[in-house]
């Protein structure tokens, strides 16, 4: 997607994911017994002293890998948490999380990409752990990598609308959105760009369709 190439945008992506799993995880934090929690691999003993959005931003200056695996992350971290429902991110396993869902991604979706123990030092974790990180995702994605168009372009346009409804409306244009784009409507208040959930989106038709043709 031509938009992904433009730097302001991607800057605003990784500003707007971080800010959104920030959301995501403190709510959980706060909030337990609502969601109940399984201990995993992902989970450390202590929180991370790094902000996640400056380890996303540590993430995107390291990887080089291509603007999509950002957006394909962050459906893959959707996915995991709709097939783990005892999962849920936290502020202990969400670091470990993403450097897992960005180094899968950039596996499946780029012809050249790093290794893992590349991506373990950009995690700031072992080689070991790294790996067995990426067979715990794997599994728990059910395999299922694949990321249809349709699904792609719901998930961009999410953190679109998230970032037209923070951003002050002078630098709405900086976004640089395609022309397809809708703008947000008066009624915009209604969308949660507040959200402590992640999309939770699929499209289940295409979804089953593709598992069958397997």
């Amino acid at each position: 997607m031509a938009d992904l190439e433009c730097p302001t945008v991607m800057k605003n992506i990784i500003t707007f994911l971080s800010s959104l799993l920030q959301r995501v995880a403190e709510s959980n934090d706060l909030n337990p017994r609502f969601h109940p929690q399984k201990i995993s691999a992902f989970h450390g003993l202590t929180r991370p002293t790094i902000s996640i959005q400056s380890y996303l931003e540590r993430i995107f200056k390291y990887a080089n890998c291509s603007p999509s695996c950002y957006v394909v992350a962050y459906v893959y971290l959707d996915r995991f948490t709709q097939q783990q429902p005892a999962l849920s991110i936290n502020s202990f396993n969400v670091h470990r999380l993403l450097i897992t869902g960005v180094m899968v991604a950039a596996k499946f979706m780029d012809d050249l990409y790093y290794n893992n123990a590349y991506y373990a030092k950009v995690g700031g974790i072992s080689t070991t752990e790294m790996n067995f990180l990426e067979v715990d995702f794997l599994f728990g994605l059910g395999f299922q990598l694949n990321v249809n168009p349709t699904t792609f372009h719901t998930y961009f346009s999410h953190l679109q609308r998230e970032m037209l409804l923070l951003q002050p409306p002078l630098e709405h244009h900086l976004l640089n959105l395609s022309p397809s784009s809708s703008p947000p409507s008066s009624s915009s208040s209604s969308y949660k760009s507040l959200s402590t959930k992640l999309l939770h989106y699929e499209d289940d038709h295409q979804q089953h369709q593709e598992v069958a043709a397997v």
